[in-house]
């Protein structure tokens, strides 16, 4: 249409419509795979399982783990098949006594009012739910009827305890508290205490707390031994400072959680031209603690990538005293501010400390220089000299 219109040239329209939309014009570099996504869920895929009768040996841990729709179709299940089950035994005995036949009302039957197998099905139901509704029971006739009875109550009671066990285990699973559980989208390197530190920030929504929280990092890269053996995902701890010792933190409010790039960090030589996401990095940070309100474990997890940690920049506060209390705004909570850092490795810094000392030194100029730039702008254009008030 546009051709027709003389807006286009035909030319270019047929050359268009010659190229296939769908293959690409380029080709971008792939990104680095992750090993842990942001919301915390391992990127692991499992494959070529052979022993999968292991998963059958812990039945109550695999139904916990199944998805949603298909626990309630194997809770449903579980109660409809066991319903049909015990109404084919009952049903069974009522032919056998031979209750079934017609015309035979003298003889006291096993089963009171049970006449089919619809009849069979609704007094299986009642056995099992105890409802009881007083028209069908079981006579002492037939002492196989009372064993029945007294098997499918058993039978009944483990499937609820079973069933409403899984249900309650999967309403209260661990992983429901850590959505509350927050990390910074970037983390961070700057100058703290005059060494590099790697630094995010962790924060609880909700008002109870986690009870003997404690953090944790890992560094995972591909690395090869000096054997030659490649190692695709190799971990490596990361100590970090806390001033109580150990990993243990109080997590009332937002905390800046950092580690000191020392000789012994993994991030020793890591330079800010390494931060690009072909770089094969992944930090991992790792948060577990017990819920106080439940009392169960919980654990929350993120990563981040080469390309997701920010040099040179510092998180901005977010607590505040307003009104004899503290108050949190989470909408800085990831929020960051540059400031003066060396753009070097933390051995180069090690190596040659007068980096630190000149960036100290510009940085303390910088108040000084705007501030005296600030007066020279407050003074007069012009001045009145002695002579000319005379």
């Amino acid at each position: 249409m546009l051709s027709r219109k003389g807006i286009i040239p035909e030319e270019y329209v047929l050359t268009r419509l010659a190229e296939d939309p769908a293959e690409p014009r380029y080709r971008a570099r792939e990104r680095r795979a992750r090993f842990v996504s942001k919301n915390g869920n391992c990127n692991v895929a499992h494959k070529n399982i052979r022993e999968q009768g292991r998963f059958l040996q812990d039945v109550f841990t695999t139904l916990v783990d199944l998805k949603w729709p298909h626990t309630l179709l194997i809770f449903t299940m579980s109660f409809l098949c066991s319903w049909l089950l015990f109404a084919m035994v009952w049903w069974l005995i009522a032919f056998a006594h031979g209750d079934l036949a017609p015309g035979e009302g003298t003889a006291v039957p096993c089963v009171t009012s049970i006449h089919s197998f619809s009849s069979a099905f609704l007094f299986s139901i009642e056995v099992q739910v105890t409802i009881g509704f007083g028209g069908r029971m079981v006579t002492e006739e037939c002492p196989l009827a009372i064993l029945i009875l007294i098997v499918q109550n058993i039978v009944g009671l483990m499937i609820n305890a079973i069933m409403l066990g899984c249900i309650f285990m999967k309403t209260a699973q661990a992983h429901r508290r850590a959505e509350t559980l927050i990390f910074s989208k970037h983390a961070v390197i700057a100058v703290r205490h005059g060494r590099l530190c790697f630094m995010l920030r962790v924060g609880d929504l909700r008002k109870s707390m986690i009870i003997s929280a404690t953090i944790r990092m890992q560094v995972v890269r591909k690395t090869t031994s000096p054997e030659g053996e490649v190692v695709p995902l190799h971990q490596v701890d990361i100590p970090m400072e806390n001033g109580v010792g150990g990993n243990s933190i109080f997590l009332v409010a937002p905390l800046i959680i950092y580690h000191v790039i020392d000789a012994n960090s993994p991030l020793y030589d890591l330079a800010p031209s390494d931060l690009h996401h072909h770089q094969d990095l992944e930090i991992i940070v790792i948060l577990e603690g017990v819920v106080e309100t439940t009392g169960i474990t919980t654990q929350a997890r993120t990563s981040y990538l080469a390309d997701e940690i920010l040099w040179g920049q510092r998180f901005v506060p977010i607590v505040a005293e307003e009104d004899g209390r503290y108050s949190v705004d989470y909408s800085k909570f990831g929020n960051t501010i540059k400031v003066p850092t060396p753009l070097c490795t933390a051995r180069q810094l090690d190596e040659d400390r007068s980096l630190l000392d000149a960036l100290t030194l510009a940085s303390a100029r910088g108040p000084l220089r705007k501030r005296s730039v600030a007066v020279a702008k407050t003074k007069p254009k012009f001045s009145i000299s002695p002579n000319s008030l005379s």
